[in-house]
Formats: C-alpha cells, structure tokens, sequence
C-alpha cells in the first residue's frame, strides 16, 4: 500500500487554505497577547494611580510602613511620637523627666512627611519602588545648642551656680581687717549635654542622659584674702610719722591709715589688691601742714601828729610757712603702698610781717558818721581800745570811723584781749546766759532782739544795747555793747572774716 505524504509537511509548496489557517492562528496569538497587555496595563496604571499624593511602596518612617499614607498622616505620626519621647536627665543628684520641646529640641513633622513623598509618582516609579525595597525617611529634627546648653547649665540651683570670692573687710567698731571665706560654686560643661542631645533625639525615642556636676573655685581664695590681711596687718604695724614745724615728730596712727585702705579685686578679677586713697591722703597732709603753717600778722602802731608812736595796738608775729607738702604726701603715699616703715618731716620758711603805722584817734572826734579819706587802701580791721572805751574802724593803715564809745565787760566778766575775726552774724538774736546760770539767779538774764550782733571770739562780741543811755565805761556781761546806730554801722561795714584787735 502506498502512502502519500502532505506536500507542506514533506517541504513542498504549501497550498493556499493552509496558509490562510496559518494567519488565523497566529492573528488569534496576537490578539490573545494584546488583551493580556490591555489588561496588565490597565492593572499597572490602576496600582500606580492609588499612589499618587501618598507615599511609595516600600516607604518607612520611624520603623513603620508609610506606604500609601498622606503626607497629613504621616505628619501625625511623626508628631505624636515626637512629643511622646521622654528624657531622663540625672544631674548630680537631681533626677528630671523633660520632652524634647523643653530641652530646645524641635520636631518638624510637615517636614517629615514632604521627605517621605519626595519620590516621583510616575508610573515607572511606582513599578520599580515596588520591587526596589525599603526606603527609610529620616525624622527632620532640629537641635537648638544653645537653648540646651542653656537647660544643662540650669540644672544647678541658682543660689549655688556661681563661686562666691572671698573678701576682704574693715569692722569699724573693732578697728580690724578681716577676711571673709570664698565659697564654690557649682557648674556643668553643656558641650557634654549638647552632644548627648544631638545624638539620641533624631531617633525620637525615650533615652537618658547623665550631666555631671562639677565644683568651681572662687577665683579669689579664702587663703588669699587671709594673705592680704596679713599684708595689712605688717602695714599697719610700720612706725610712720611725719616731724612737725617745732620740730616733735607725730606718729600716724594705725586707725587713720586704716582709713586711706581699701581692699578690691583688681583689674583682671582675679586677685585682690590693696588700694590707697591718695587724694585723702594729700588733704589730710595738707591739713596738718596748715596747723603747722602760722600766717604772719602785721603789727599795729599808733602815732600821733609828730609820728611817735603813743601805742602799740597789736605786736607783729613773722609767719611760718611749710615748702614740701607735695612731697611728704608722696612719701606717705609710697610707704603705704610699700608696707615700709616713714619718716618724714616738714620744712618751713619764715615770712616776715610788718608794721603798720596808723594816727591815734582823737578823743574829740563824736561825729557818728566819721572821717572817711578818699580811696583808703589796705585791709579792714576793726581796733576795741578797752582803756578809751572805744571802737574805731580802718582801713589799712586809715581810720574810717570812729572812735566811738562803747560799754566793755564789767569786772568779772571782763572782754577778752587778742587778734580775732569775725565769725559769725545776725541781724537780730535773743541772748541769755542760761547754759550757765538757771533762771532766777543773780547773774541769769535772757534779753529779746538784741540787734546787729558779730561774734569775734566765742560768746564774746560787737552788739547794738537799746537798753543803755550811755557809753564810755565798763558794765556789760563781756560783749561790746554800741548804741544801736553804731552797731549797725559796723555790722554794715565789716564782713565774716573782718580782723578784730582787742586792747588796753
């Protein structure tokens, strides 16, 4: 039996209603392949479209899958666990329990959740975010150095925190220098904290952080003031004097030096130092030069028309005068400042005085107003004559006024004798002698209003008496009582200051 085999299947021509099945077939492949395409892609876009707006597959924040979360809830959870975090802080022996916010450390969950949508939501994207693994998002976080230096350097009390320095002081009433104790304080380094921070908070878990305490010196010691003290107390013990005009050397005592003292810190802060007071110093140097200083008073001679002198009003004195204040205040100063013993001493210079020739007054002259020549010059100066019972005023070497009558201290109360000055004034004064004698005694009296009074010498002094109808004797309780026209004449004419003779 003989088989015939297909042509096609031997190699030979195909004939046409095989090649139309072959078309079918593979038009029905081809549209198979197509609907599968179609409906894979449309399953693709339909995946990739719930994406959009939200974070991509394989998306984790904190350790958890955000996949698929809107930036709102992923700033939620971000903020929620940012402000559930908790700090334990061990300061010393302190122990605090504090948020992140507390510590200046801040949270930005906006931020967060920007970064977990920052990849693209393409189509593509979303394919390949799908098969490329975790993508982990960092917390934003933001840590504020010095707001938690500021907490780590707080946790020491505020009564503690800085070191007291010692002192140096002066009691007064004791007379002595003592030394007050320093005392330590209490600090952190905040850099240590700072960095404890930096590290654990962007992890936004509960962490702890120990903040040593640490002892801070003064930077003055109680060892140092003690020091000074004793620095004083050498100072204080040196002999110093200064010799005075006559010549006896007088010591300046420890008190007084103690008062030109002063203990401070200086410049720097650092230490103390001992300061001088060298203004107080010069003055009261000055001072002393100044009672040692006798100004030189000219004399004063009466004469008459022939030019003999018919009394002697006052003697001249040669003045003294001191050359080197400057200079022994500087070695005050300097010995002082040098805990080194001194002995310094003025010198002086005398200053030779003058006399002064003025005419005798003539008893006859009464007229109230007196004699003035023109343009007297010299200085003004008031003469009591206690043997004429008179006041008469100069100038220079010129009587101005006077003489005038006047009623001198009666025995017992005599008026004192010398060179004096007008002190002190008043237009009107009640006067009385209470101080010495209680009302009812013989000798008490308290006189109302008593006009144009000028002291020249403690309770003794010029005075109108609108109680007397006559002068020219003595009988007063030791002032110069005038008529009251006189008093005020003189009380007028003469100044504090003004020059009062006093004679017989």
């Amino acid at each position: 039996m003989t088989n015939v085999t297909d042509s096609a299947a031997l190699g030979g021509p195909m004939r046409p209603s095989d090649r139309r099945g072959r078309r079918r077939v593979t038009l029905v492949l081809v549209a198979v392949i197509a609907v599968i395409a179609i409906v894979l892609t449309g399953g693709a876009l339909a995946y990739a479209k719930q994406f959009e707006g939200r974070a991509l597959p394989g998306t984790t924040v904190l350790g958890q899958d955000v996949a698929g979360s809107t930036p709102e809830e992923i700033s939620a959870l971000v903020a929620e666990r940012g402000e559930s975090v908790t700090v334990a802080v061990t300061a010393g022996e302190e122990q605090h329990e504090v948020g992140l916010a507390d510590l200046g450390v801040s949270v930005d969950a906006d931020a967060t959740a920007q970064a977990a949508l920052a990849r693209d939501d393409s189509f593509t994207d979303v394919l390949a975010s799908t098969w490329s693994g975790e993508h982990t998002v960092e917390p934003v976080v933001v840590v504020d150095e010095a707001a938690v230096a500021d907490f780590a350097e707080g946790l020491v009390p505020a009564d503690l925190t800085s070191p007291v320095d010692a002192q140096v002081t002066f009691d007064e009433e004791e007379q002595t220098w003592n030394a007050v104790p320093g005392r330590n304080g209490q600090g952190v380094d905040p850099q240590h904290f700072v960095d404890a921070v930096q590290q654990h908070a962007p992890a936004l878990e509960d962490f702890a952080v120990e903040q040593p305490v640490e002892q801070i010196a003064p930077a003055i010691t109680t060892e140092e003031a003690e020091e000074t003290v004793g620095t004083i107390t050498t100072l204080l013990e040196q002999p110093m004097s200064i010799t005075g005009a006559d010549g006896e050397p007088q010591e300046v005592s420890a008190e007084r030096r103690s008062g030109w003292i002063s203990v401070v810190p200086d410049e720097s802060g650092q230490t103390l130092s001992i300061a001088v007071d060298e203004e107080g110093v010069r003055e009261w140097v000055t001072a002393r030069a100044d009672k040692d200083a006798v100004e030189p008073k000219n004399g004063i001679e009466q004469i008459d028309e022939t030019g003999k002198v018919v009394k002697v009003v006052a003697e001249k004195k040669d003045g003294l005068e001191i050359t080197n204040t400057d200079a022994v205040a500087e070695q005050l100063i300097g010995a002082l400042k040098g805990v080194t013993p001194l002995e310094a001493a003025f010198e002086t210079k005398q200053v030779k005085s003058e006399v002064e020739k003025v005419d005798a007054p003539k008893d006859e002259q009464t007229d109230a107003e007196g004699t003035t020549p023109a343009d007297p010059t010299g200085e003004k100066w008031i003469d009591v004559d206690l043997t004429s019972k008179t006041v008469t005023a100069y100038v220079g070497e010129t009587p101005v006024w006077g003489p005038r009558k006047m009623v001198d201290g009666k025995e017992g109360n005599e008026t004192v004798t010398g060179s004096y000055e007008i002190y002190l004034r008043y237009d009107e004064q009640d006067m009385t002698n209470a101080s010495r004698y209680p009302e009812g005694h013989e000798k008490y009296y308290y006189t109302h209003d008593v006009p144009w009074v000028q002291y020249f010498h403690r309770g003794y002094g010029f005075h109108g008496a609108p109680w007397r109808s006559s002068f020219g004797y003595s009988g007063s309780h030791g002032c110069v009582n005038m008529p009251v026209s006189d008093a005020k004449w003189l009380y007028d004419w003469a100044s504090i200051g003004t020059r009062t003779e006093v004679h017989y």
